[in-house]
């Protein structure tokens, strides 16, 4: 097993412009394909019924169904999507009202000649209304008098949908037409003179830059579902990306005549590709050798060539790209095109990746380089985040050389991030039966140089790296549900086995310098201030005084991040354990690295310059029920920290083995005041 160190993420550039846009759209069109998947079934029932029967009056019943499903449900459920992700249920339900208006506008607008369904359109209005909803909530917030914020919420929803509508009716619905009916002729020109297998050039090298949402969910699915809707009842579009076959002829090339770690996880990745219909996995093994786009591009042209040869297509988009799905969505009629594709397009690839492997062969097994790491570590950044899938690929190909003794996990400032996923591990460890590793904490410019295997999120690896450059390094994505940590059982685990009877190398826990240790010899607890690289201090608190009644509150609504920051701040400031110089701290450790731990928890503290603003001691814990968005992922609760010495990090690690059992997570959403959250928290603080 080996660790993934990812780089520092590229915040600017048009790739991560586009990835993030085509994200935003991924994030509005898959939550909604199973509600397209039921439309295929129903449109396919209804189909194979009217071949074998005539007239059966069930039938034609159901068939109702097929027309509104795909040109109001499917829209108006994207337009939900869109504004809750936007601005929760008000959102969602004003962009429903403004979406509405745009489709009746267009169909309107078109009169007898057909009808478009609305799907780019409500991609547009349903994050547009929910942001203009938003926008116009924080003009009035705070200065509606008491009693009457239920009206002004209620009409001014009501008045904006009512704009929107008129909006979408006359402003949005004919571009939108015009839009349609631009890619439709661009995409028939392409069928009709046979180019369409050229698109490959485009979306395959797309795939491996992550760059495909963007083109699959804002143009391909709009225009497949249109098609599909038609007599056809497929599109041939659904299968320009999602086709697994270019993919399978990559792993299968790498499986026979790759080198190293790429060989031996080749086979494994193939089938979580193939059947699992993680295409991701296939990404390192191209980007370790640029040459094999072509062997992509090939494949996916012959994998389209093929479909357009036997009027192949599905019913609706296959989401994951997996083998079933695609058989699933397929009609019966394109069993044979569809199969044929996918063969043909993994043979091509393979053909075609064999040659180029086979050429540099020889240079690759004398230079003994661990390519594949690296090109695991490079699409993980151009993903923008972490993936288990890429970091199990990466866990298989190093062994450690040392037997692990000693796990430090760093964070910038010692004092939270890194103090509850020690804690979340050590269970782990204590659990699995393992003795004699000790888990410790620090902040990142504390780490001793002896370390055995370092932790730490991916953002700050190359910092921990430089100054623990013997260790195994895992990074991580959060601290608190990690698939990692199972790696790192199973790492510790090995090493045992490959060492065992050997003497502990320098940073185990017999060395008096290590960190679970005092000069003097004597133990600590885990997460001491020695664990945590944070001066001790003679102002000691009780867990009573760390987490009072008064630092506990519950909000019924959302916050922005920078509200919920400024709120924990104020708790912690009021508490008399920080001064205003803190939040400032906290928003800087915020643009450095994420405070999400996982499990709707964020637990957000000051760098590790910032002890000066720390007067004592304490902690914040305030739930917003209708969500926090925290750098892109749904937070509940938002621990704030303030941390002098080592006394809040006992109460910091039970509240951390807390979190990590999601069904106590949602026994405190379940809590009904602050006195009763407190009290679910004072419990384990107490155990």
């Amino acid at each position: 097993m080996t660790t993934v160190s990812s780089e520092t993420r590229d915040k600017g550039g048009a790739r991560v412009v586009v990835q993030k846009f085509g994200s935003f759209l991924s994030g509005m069109i898959m939550p909604i394909i199973p509600a397209l998947i039921a439309w295929g079934i129903v449109t396919a029932v209804v189909v194979n019924i009217a071949e074998f029967s005539s007239g059966w009056a069930p039938a034609e019943a159901l068939s109702e169904t097929v027309g509104p499903m795909i040109h109001y449900l499917l829209p108006i459920l994207i337009a939900v999507q869109g504004g809750m992700m936007v601005y929760q249920m008000r959102g969602a339900v004003v962009g429903a009202v403004a979406t509405f208006g745009t489709i009746v506008g267009s169909d309107w607008m078109l009169g007898d000649d057909g009808e478009i369904h609305m799907f780019i359109g409500a991609m547009i209005m349903g994050p547009l209304a929910a942001w203009l909803m938003k926008k116009l909530d924080a003009l009035w917030e705070g200065k509606v008098k008491a009693g009457f914020e239920m009206l002004v919420n209620m009409f001014s929803a009501g008045i904006l949908g009512f704009v929107m509508i008129v909006v979408g009716f006359f402003v949005l619905a004919p571009p939108i037409n015009w839009l349609m009916e631009v890619l439709g002729n661009a995409v028939r020109f392409l069928v009709d003179t046979g180019l369409l297998p050229l698109t490959s050039i485009i979306i395959e090298p797309a795939k491996v830059f992550f760059l495909n949402n963007a083109i699959n969910h804002g143009v391909l699915t709009p225009l497949g579902i249109n098609e599909a809707s038609g007599e056809s009842g497929q599109s041939i579009l659904f299968l320009l990306e999602a086709n697994p076959g270019p993919g399978l002829g990559i792993l299968l090339a790498f499986s026979i005549f790759g080198v190293g770690a790429a060989k031996a996880t080749a086979p494994g990745a193939a089938i979580i590709q193939f059947f699992g219909g993680i295409h991701e996995v296939y990404f390192p093994y191209v980007l370790m050798k640029p040459a094999l786009l072509l062997a992509v591009i090939a494949g996916g042209a012959t994998g389209v060539g093929t479909n357009m040869v036997f009027d192949a297509g599905l019913r609706a988009p296959a989401a994951p790209g997996s083998i079933i799905a695609v058989f699933l969505q397929a009609p019966t009629s394109s069993y044979i095109g569809v199969a044929l594709s996918v063969i043909l397009s993994a043979g091509v690839t393979f053909a075609v990746a064999a040659v180029i492997l086979l050429s540099s062969r020889k240079r690759d097994l004398e230079a003994n380089e661990d390519k594949f790491s690296a090109a695991v570590k490079k699409t993980e950044s151009n993903k923008g985040k972490s993936s288990s899938h890429l970091a199990n690929l990466s866990a298989a190909t190093q062994a450690p050389a040392q037997k692990i003794t000693n796990i430090i996990f760093a964070c910038d400032a010692g004092m939270g991030s890194s103090a509850m996923g020690a804690s979340v591990l050590r269970k782990k460890i204590k659990n699995a039966g393992i003795e004699g590793v000790t888990v410790t904490n620090k902040a990142i410019a504390a780490l001793p140089g002896n370390a055995d295997l370092v932790i730490t999120q991916q953002q700050l690896t190359d910092r921990a790296r430089s100054q623990e450059p013997q260790a195994v390094h895992v990074s991580v994505d959060s601290f608190m549900n990690a698939p990692e940590y199972d790696d790192v059982v199973a790492l510790v685990r090995e090493s045992e086995a490959k060492q065992d009877g050997s003497a502990p190398e320098g940073g185990s826990a017999q060395d008096g310098s290590s960190p679970a240790s005092t000069p003097g010899g004597q133990s600590q607890p885990a997460g001491s201030a020695a664990a945590g690289g944070v001066a001790t201090d003679t102002r000691v608190r009780s867990d009573s005084q760390i987490l009072t009644l008064a630092q506990v509150r519950i909000h019924s609504g959302s916050a922005s991040q920078d509200e919920a920051l400024s709120e924990a701040a104020e708790i912690l400031g009021s508490a008399g354990a920080v001064t205003e110089d803190y939040l400032a701290a906290m928003k800087d450790r915020e643009a450095t690295v994420s405070t999400y731990m996982g499990n709707e928890l964020a637990i957000p503290h000051g760098t590790n310059d910032a002890k000066s603003a720390v007067k004592a001691s304490a902690l914040s814990v305030t739930r917003y029920d209708g969500g926090v968005d925290w750098s892109g992922e749904k937070v509940t609760f938002v621990v704030g920290i303030a941390g002098v010495g080592d006394e809040h990090l006992e109460i910091l690690s039970k509240i951390a083995e807390l979190f990590a059992d999601e069904s106590e997570v949602a026994r405190l959403k379940q809590a009904s005041s602050e006195e009763e959250l407190l009290e679910m928290l004072s419990a384990v603080n107490k155990g």
